[in-house]
This record gives structure tokens, C-alpha cells and sequence, in this order.
């Protein structure tokens, strides 16, 4: 019996891709949302603007836990504001230790102007390992596979939001779970 963040069904949601370059971050995800071997939705919307726009965040994992994420960031992003770090410990924190949260199963890429940030629900709490050309990173089901397509072009003259959306049309030539009804938002500049 699974337990923890462990997937009870074969639940397939999304790809997440994370660029930070050339002074913005941009976040873009799919639209799709599978269940075993069937497409649940084509266009779901699973990146969003949290804080009053201050924050973009994207989610891969159930549906409805994303939510319940979204909302409790969106609560320690107003319990402090302007300290996405801070708030994105405590929400790992919350995730990792309460009884409920502990059965999400979603793992969510955060960015404010400053800090971009990968949460998952064992705690961890991880900033994207910045190079000269910037920095990337994915989840979801198509994570490694857009990962591996925007470390790819990261180096490159596309901007940040060209490098997500080149590396989210790779991933969904290559992944079933990953389509191309994308979701992208971009903050800082």
C-alpha cells in the first residue's frame, strides 16, 4: 500500500519547466492531465500567479492536491511577505511533518523576482544550480525530458521564455503524459 508521496494509481499529470535567465524567470507547464491511459483534460491550468502577481508557481501531481498546495503557499506567502524562501521552508516544513499534507502527492516549482525554487513533499527545498547562461529546471512527468532539452538551449540566444517553450514542445513529442497547450508566465526584468 502506498504511503507518503508515493503514487496510489497511475496518475500522470504534467510537465513543469523552470528558466531563469537573462534577469527573468519563466515558468511554463502543459495542459494535460492523464489517468492511466486515458487524457482526463487537454487544458488544465496548472501555472499560476500567487501573492497579488509576486509569485508564479506550477504544480505536477494530483490535481486537487496542487490546489490545497497553492492555497497554504499563497497563506505563508501572506504570513511573510515578500520572503518567498522563508515562505517556501515553512510550507516544506508543514508538507513534510503534518498527517495531511504528507499524503499529497504534487511537487511544485515556485519564483519570485529573486529566488526560484523546487518543493517537494520530503522537505526539500531546492534552489536550480545557477551556470554563466542561467538556470533550468522541471517536474512532471516530461520533466527530464524538457530538463534535458532547455540545458540544451540555455546557452543559446533564445530568451528564457523561447528556451521553455522549445523545451515544453520537445517533452511533449517525446512524452505521452505531455502535450502542447501550454500555460507560461514570466516575472522579474
Amino acid at each position: 500500500m502506498p504511503h507518503g508521496n508515493e503514487p496510489s494509481q497511475p496518475f500522470h499529470a504534467t510537465t513543469i519547466l523552470m528558466v531563469k535567465k537573462g534577469g527573468l524567470t519563466v515558468i511554463g507547464g502543459d495542459g494535460q492531465v492523464s489517468f492511466g491511459q486515458t487524457v482526463m483534460k487537454a487544458s488544465a491550468r496548472k501555472v499560476r500567479r500567487l501573492a497579488k502577481g509576486a509569485v508564479i508557481a506550477g504544480f505536477a501531481g494530483a490535481t486537487a492536491d496542487a490546489f490545497t498546495l497553492f492555497e497554504r503557499l499563497e497563506a505563508k506567502l501572506e504570513q511573510f511577505p515578500g520572503q518567498l524562501l522563508r515562505a517556501s521552508v515553512e510550507l516544506a516544513k508543514d508538507w513534510r511533518t503534518d498527517r495531511y499534507l504528507r499524503r499529497l502527492e504534487a511537487m511544485m516549482l515556485v519564483a519570485d523576482d529573486k529566488t526560484a525554487l523546487v518543493l517537494t513533499g520530503t522537505g526539500d527545498v531546492l534552489e536550480p544550480e545557477m551556470t554563466e547562461h542561467g538556470a533550468v529546471a522541471a517536474i512532471g512527468s516530461g520533466g527530464n525530458y524538457a530538463l534535458a532539452a532547455a540545458r540544451a538551449l540555455i546557452d543559446t540566444d533564445l530568451s528564457a521564455e523561447a528556451v521553455v517553450r522549445k523545451g515544453m514542445r520537445i517533452a511533449a513529442e517525446i512524452c505521452i503524459y505531455t502535450n502542447e497547450n501550454l500555460v507560461v508566465e514570466t516575472i522579474g526584468g
